[in-house]
């Protein structure tokens, strides 16, 4: 049975009692899908002890209403998570963490300001702020993140060479849906004609048009679309179906 962490203080108690155990880290908002089991399943076989946390962290949200309509499934979640066999679920609240109530936070000067966050100002310093606090609290020897949200992952990769922080970060592939959309929290939030008109948007970002020819088609089609850009060998984008916001990446 996975047991419930609520305060840093409950969880010092119980990292001094693992000894020379390895420590797996699945940071997450809930509302956990296959992609994020796919974390979970990757630390579970690289490490003897597994933590996955659950905060929905309103600091890297730029919009109050997509925060409040982020996406909240405790129960499935804690069922997801105790049949993957996880160790501990920390669930801190909002005082737990914030403690200086956002005072103090950790920005990068560049790649934090382009792609994603161009369009979503102070996301990123959010982001890297409660990656930073819930390292310092867990103390993991690995960490897990998924590709679809590249930036972010590299983002956290330099965070962590810049302040010498002594913890792998394992980067794991996208996992798509059947019909080829990669899995997000906010897939639940489009309506059945939304999700299928979402389906171009990887369609055409692994086709083997030009980025400008695929914003064109995507704008054309109804998309509104904040980028599609080209990587260290990937092709990015983020576009929006109705309300939702979709990031997806692919090789090329």
């Amino acid at each position: 049975m996975t047991r419930i962490i609520k305060t840093i203080s409950e969880w010092r108690t119980i990292k001094n009692e693992t000894g020379n155990k390895t420590i797996g880290f699945v940071p997450t908002m809930g509302a956990l899908h296959r992609g994020h089991e796919s974390l979970i399943e990757k630390s579970t076989s690289d490490n003897d002890i597994t933590v996955v946390s659950i905060f929905v962290n309103p600091t890297q949200f730029n919009d109050p209403d997509d925060l409040q309509n982020y996406p909240r499934a405790f129960e499935k979640d804690y069922e997801i998570l105790n049949s993957h066999n996880v160790d501990y679920l920390f669930y801190p609240d909002y005082g737990e963490i914030y403690n200086d109530n956002y005072r103090y936070k950790i920005s990068e000067s560049e790649l934090s300001k382009i792609l994603c966050g161009r369009f979503r100002p102070g996301h990123f310093d959010g982001v890297l702020t409660v990656v930073m606090k819930l390292f310092n609290i867990i103390k993991p020897h690995r960490a897990y993140f998924g590709e679809k949200d590249y930036q972010q992952l590299k983002l956290i990769e330099g965070m962590c060479k810049a302040f010498f922080m002594d913890i792998e970060i394992i980067p794991c592939p996208i996992v798509r849906d059947e019909d080829g959309l990669a899995l997000s929290s906010r897939n639940k939030l489009l309506s059945e004609d939304e999700r299928k008109f979402a389906l171009n948007f990887p369609r055409l970002l692994k086709s083997n048009k030009s980025k400008e020819e695929i914003f064109r088609e995507l704008e054309n089609l109804g998309f509104k679309v904040d980028y599609i850009e080209e990587l260290d060998g990937r092709r990015l984008g983020a576009v929006r179906v109705g309300n939702v916001r979709l990031i997806d990446n692919v090789n090329i």
